[in-house]
């Protein structure tokens, strides 16, 4: 039973009982139940302004998911992604097989591996100590065009 039907129950048994609304009894009892309907009425609009807003919220929640799916990547087609990305870094191994290099830090000791473009930069820090290694790539640059004319 709901509380419109409660008090529309409660007006039905002043009426029943043949309770008197012109005493001074009667008429605060008549305003204390249309108060009571008035309440009984706000309460019925605000639960269904509440079941609107919850399915606008359901609604927000959904689209707030495929933005999450979209920016962070985390669609269903998560397997397909790492398909074409193993196929990619296999391509790019194919085409990119560079060369790296291994120089122990005079300094620390640390074993330091880098790519032809540090050596090309001539010089680095060692990450373990901050000494400053400077490669020449002189020599090897006579190495290679050495191996180039004897071909």
């Amino acid at each position: 039973m709901t509380t419109s039907e409660k008090v529309a129950y409660l007006k039905g048994l002043v009426e029943g009982l043949g309770i008197d609304v012109n005493t001074k009894e009667g008429k605060i009892l008549s305003n204390i139940l249309d108060i009571l309907e008035d309440l009984a009425l706000d309460v019925e609009d605000m639960g269904a302004n509440v079941a609107e807003v919850e399915e606008g919220l359901d609604a927000v929640s959904e689209d707030l998911e495929n933005v999450e799916d979209i920016v962070y990547d985390n669609g269903d087609d998560d397997e397909e992604d790492e398909d074409e990305d193993e196929d990619e870094e296999d391509e790019n191994e194919d085409e990119d097989e560079s060369v790296f290099y291994e120089v122990e830090c005079p300094s620390c000791g640390e074993t330091l591996t880098f790519d032809e473009d540090i050596l090309k930069n001539g010089s680095m820090k060692c990450p373990s100590c901050g000494e400053t290694l400077e490669f020449d790539t002189e020599e090897m640059d006579k190495d290679k065009s050495e191996d180039k004319d004897e071909e």
